[in-house]
């Protein structure tokens, strides 16, 4: 079983309600496989981690990295080479006006200083500014403009680098989520899998936003919780609950 979790099986305020948590030990003393799939970061993380005991491994950043909920290390990385990293900002620089840029590291962030960060990290206090967005290999690169919308602005970015990264979104803001070309909540899905001997055939898949969508297709059970962008919701093979009323418990429930 494999969920996204914000906007899908965490509450809008970023909890796990009990029943939730209740939902996802049904699923391992089955002894089925849960996997947390995510746009978070690990850093993003520990909540999560700690309201189902530091159990189970988590994909972060889209598939970038794997992370071990109970040692809380990374394990497995996907990262953006820096040469491509010049080369996408350089193009999107050129070719879309006022874009601001983040990265995401194996550990830590940074941004450059007209970049809004999102709630979170504004919560969590000082971030680290960036003289340069392309210094180093990152798992994610994140474009955010001030005015376009996120399905206008994904479809350019697409467009323009798409070739060089592959680019998806998951917020209603102009926030364009960047990993290393062909890395996908899929990808990283599909290989987990593979190394435990579970087919696509088996894998109940759950989500809600455009960076769902490639493990949403690639899964044999697919799930949109009400609340989903509209693509989504054409997508699949279900539709649940929304993420406020515990959609994804509700169909574990059932299933477990």
């Amino acid at each position: 079983m494999a969920t996204d979790l914000d906007g899908t099986a965490l509450h809008r305020d970023g909890t796990v309600s009990p029943r939730t948590v209740a939902a996802f030990a049904r699923v391992e003393e089955s002894g089925a496989t849960l996997v947390f799939v995510t746009g978070r970061p690990p850093r993003w993380m520990g909540g999560v981690a700690s309201a189902v005991r530091h159990r189970g491994l988590a994909i972060c950043a889209n598939g970038a990295l794997i992370y071990d909920l109970h040692t809380e290390r990374i394990v497995e990385s996907h990262l953006i080479a820096v040469d491509v990293l010049e080369e996408v900002v350089a193009q999107l620089r050129a070719n879309v006006s006022d874009l601001v840029f983040s990265v995401e590291y194996e550990a830590g962030f940074a941004h450059e200083s007209d970049f809004l960060l999102g709630g979170l990290d504004r919560r969590a206090g000082a971030a680290p500014r960036a003289d340069s967005v392309t210094a180093r290999p990152c798992a994610k690169l994140l474009a955010l403009h001030p005015r376009m919308g996120a399905d206008e602005l994904h479809a350019l970015v697409h467009d323009l680098v798409g070739h060089l990264v592959t680019a998806t979104h998951s917020s209603s803001r102009g926030l364009i989520e960047m990993s290393a070309q062909g890395v996908t909540k899929a990808t990283a899905l599909a290989a987990l899998a593979k190394e435990q001997g579970i087919d696509a055939a088996e894998v109940v898949a759950f989500g809600d936003m455009p960076n769902d969508l490639p493990m949403l297709s690639w899964a044999g059970t697919s799930y949109a919780v009400a609340n989903a962008h509209p693509d989504v919701l054409a997508a699949v093979d279900h539709v649940t609950a929304a993420n406020d009323e515990d959609g994804v418990a509700q169909v574990l429930e059932k299933l477990f």
